[in-house]
């Protein structure tokens, strides 16, 4: 059972540690020419992971924290592919696009807001700059399940694709009213259905829970309508309200959102409830069978976080196309413009679409290593860290060490010296980012009072 009493005093702001350093960092004097020299002296044995923003949805979810464009506009979604083409057409000058790409996804927004047809042209752009795709890459798309037809998936499917992300969030009415998304189970079962007659192998199920009017008993309907769907995964994820970042967030009502200990309570169920139905926890907020690769990365210790999420496919170099997108290298991070005026506007003048981005220190790629493996696989060898930046772990990172001994004393986390390990146990895994948090020598220079980020709990 969970102190809740002990476990509110952890609910502070933080990262979720998609990135470290986390995008806050990121900054203007990284600039197209700087991503250029990346690009062009890139090691040409390291594979690729293509990522593409389709950022048009019908209408706003308000508890959505995407970068989206409001639209029913069928010129703007082919504008928009107009200035794909001319992205890839740049990035294929300075990128080796011969190198192996071992997996590609399809964000948002909602791609399957694009017709068959406008999925089948972005497609087509794509394989005619990347053509070595890895014979079992990972080829995923988020999906919209009021926004689906049997012409897309099987424009998806003939494609290579195989993975599908399905937003649910939740199946409550009252719920689904609230954060301005109809969504019967119906609409998503039928999705669902579907996508398994296509030959879609990999499905995974979004829910949110800290949505407004949300309770534990609410969620647990939600949980086991989901579970009727089977899907292969769950990704069940802590509601982020940050209505300073995101106005459609300002229209969610704050005296309907759960308290931190109802949030805890749905979460420890979740994590009960779904292991005795076969799934297991991978990573901080994702779940999938013992089957699965994922589960069986996070069984070897080779599980990896980026942007997208947990994935099998390390060691690869992200390329962020489109608006807002993100890439990720060895020592680098890098941004797309986040308004569509600046975006096309740098495609038009025959440069790289890039905001800002990010050269990492030797520290930072020191402690972007510990940070991921913890936020990853809730270990931490400590002797292989040592071992690859030629350091005295104890010693260099003395002041984290102090600061994890709170949840050293309460049996979250295992400080094992002797055997060189960092172990959290089960209970510790919900407070992961808040253990993570030592290790951050960013977040050490904001006060606690000028943290802009989401709660932990």
């Amino acid at each position: 059972m969970i102190d809740f009493e002990k476990f509110s005093k952890y609910s502070k702001p933080g990262p979720r540690y998609t990135s470290y350093p986390t995008a806050p960092e990121f900054n203007e004097s990284f600039d197209a020419n700087s991503y250029v020299k990346i690009l062009e002296n890139q090691d040409k044995n390291r594979k690729l992971s293509l990522y593409f923003h389709l950022p048009f949805c019908r209408s706003a979810c308000y508890f959505c924290g995407c970068n989206v464009v409001f639209t029913s506009k069928e010129d703007k979604k082919e504008r928009y592919i107009d200035y794909l083409e001319k992205e890839l057409a740049l990035l294929s000058k300075h990128l080796d696009t011969s190198r192996e790409v071992i997996q590609m996804h399809f964000g948002g927004g909602t791609p399957t807001f694009f017709s068959a047809e406008q999925l089948r042209r972005v497609i087509g752009l794509i394989k005619s700059h990347f053509k070595n795709f890895s014979s079992d890459a990972e080829i995923s798309c988020e999906i919209d399940p009021r926004f689906l037809s049997q012409e897309q998936l099987d424009v998806l499917t003939c494609n290579g694709f195989n993975r599908i992300s399905y937003g649910v969030q939740d199946f409550n009415d009252e719920v689904q009213k609230a954060i301005h998304r109809i969504q019967p189970y119906e609409v998503t079962k039928n999705a669902v259905d579907i996508a398994r007659r296509a030959g879609i192998k990999s499905i995974n199920m979004d829910l949110i829970y800290g949505l407004p009017y949300q309770t534990f008993e609410s969620f647990k309907e939600t949980l086991e309508k989901a579970l009727t769907l089977q899907p292969n995964r769950f990704a069940i994820f802590n509601y982020a309200h940050v209505p300073w970042m995101k106005k459609t967030m300002r229209k969610i009502d704050e005296t309907t959102l759960p308290h931190p200990s109802v949030k805890l309570a749905i979460m420890r169920y979740t994590i009960d409830y779904l292991a005795a139905n076969g799934y297991q926890m991978i990573g901080m907020d994702h779940f999938a069978k013992p089957d699965d690769e994922l589960f069986l990365a996070i069984e070897k210790g080779e599980l990896h976080r980026n942007f997208q999420g947990y994935t099998t496919k390390g060691g690869a170099d992200l390329v962020g196309i489109g608006l807002t997108s993100i890439g990720e290298g060895i020592n680098h991070y890098v941004q797309n413009f986040k308004e569509m005026e600046a975006y096309e506007e740098a495609l038009d003048k025959g440069l790289l679409p890039v905001h800002r981005g990010l050269i990492l220190s030797a520290d930072d790629v020191l402690r972007k290593a510990v940070i991921m493996e913890m936020m990853s696989n809730f270990k931490l060898n400590i002797a292989a860290i040592e071992k690859t930046f030629n350091i005295d772990f104890f010693d260099y990172f003395a002041d984290a060490m102090d600061a994890l001994s709170p949840f050293v004393d309460e049996e979250l986390v295992i400080i094992d010296r002797e055997n060189k390990k960092i172990l959290v146990n089960p209970t510790g895994t919900l407070l992961i980012r808040n253990i993570a948090m030592p290790f951050d020598a960013y977040l050490k220079k904001i006060p606690e009072d000028k943290r802009r980020f989401s709660k932990t709990v």
